[in-house]
């Protein structure tokens, strides 16, 4: 049986959805998104995504397709349509449709598309074994705390990546690390954790604050502010955060292996913690 999923309003099998041509996030990638991970049939750190996409929207004049209600709503729907124990939601706002035009078009209703993808994500080998990854320059636009739909660079890293036979890649400016193609990276040294601060350089990501949290309150030491590669190369262990792959080990830089090349203590733990306490908070 397909995937039941959400389009502007209707509930439909997969094979049924329709999206128009003239949709601007298909025409100009003028939409943003969000994508909330489901432990146990509970969503994870909702109400951060919420608060995040109405951010999103505000910062780019985009009208809400639906309240927070109605949205919660859709994603409980949905879980419970597609049996959904562990995975995630895709949740996407364009502008709508409407001719194709540079400027923002008048009257047009946004479009609010929503669907599940089943994954495993608290036994994932990647937390067990640890990423390789290599650098690359970061050639995203220059508003990524915005979660645009714009794609298409981090696609280019992971590709990049993969041809490189390791699993994903940090992106450089200025001769520091900013982020992960798709997640917020750190360092350790010194069982001090290393991350860059938020700006408009990087995405607020919602698994990087509860992550923080979490380490804060073990009173571990969080220094918020860019680092190199080099010393990220020099750091006693790495890791990555998102929504997907919540705490993963990053095991070697641009072919240089950190430490003993396994996954260090710090990351282990609190992937460990953030599982339990997801597991204690979903909704």
């Amino acid at each position: 049986m397909s995937r039941t999923v959400y389009v502007n309003g209707e509930y439909l099998a997969e094979e049924d959805a329709k999206i128009s041509i003239f949709d601007r996030g298909f025409l100009m990638a003028d939409g943003v998104y969000e994508v909330t991970s489901i432990l146990g049939g509970k969503m994870i750190d909702f109400t951060g995504h919420m608060k995040r996409l109405a951010r999103s929207l505000d910062e780019l004049d985009m009208a809400p397709a639906a309240t927070d209600d109605e949205i919660e709503a859709i994603h409980r729907e949905l879980i419970r349509a597609n049996d959904l124990v562990e995975g995630l939601v895709y949740l996407q706002v364009t502008r709508g449709a409407a001719d194709r035009s540079f400027l923002f078009p008048d009257g047009v209703k946004s479009s609010l598309v929503m669907f599940t993808q089943t994954m495993n994500l608290t036994e994932a080998p990647a937390a067990e074994t640890g990423i390789k990854i290599i650098s690359m320059p970061d050639i995203r636009w220059g508003r990524r705390d915005i979660k645009t739909i714009q794609l298409l660079a981090p696609s280019l890293g992971k590709v990049a990546a993969k041809a490189a036979g390791v699993d994903d890649a940090w992106l450089v400016e200025d001769g520091c690390v900013t982020e992960g193609t798709s997640n917020n990276a750190y360092i350790v040294k010194g069982g001090k954790i290393i991350t860059r601060d938020l700006s408009h350089d990087i995405l607020s990501g919602i698994t990087r604050a509860s992550v923080l949290r979490f380490a804060r309150e073990m009173q571990m030491e969080v220094v918020e502010r860019p680092f190199t590669i080099a010393e990220a190369q020099e750091a006693d262990e790495a890791f990555v955060t998102s929504a997907t792959t919540f705490v993963t080990p990053v095991v070697e830089i641009d072919g240089q292996a950190l430490g003993d090349a396994a996954p260090g203590p710090i990351a282990r733990r609190l992937r460990e913690i953030y599982i339990e306490e997801s597991l204690k908070t979903g909704i």
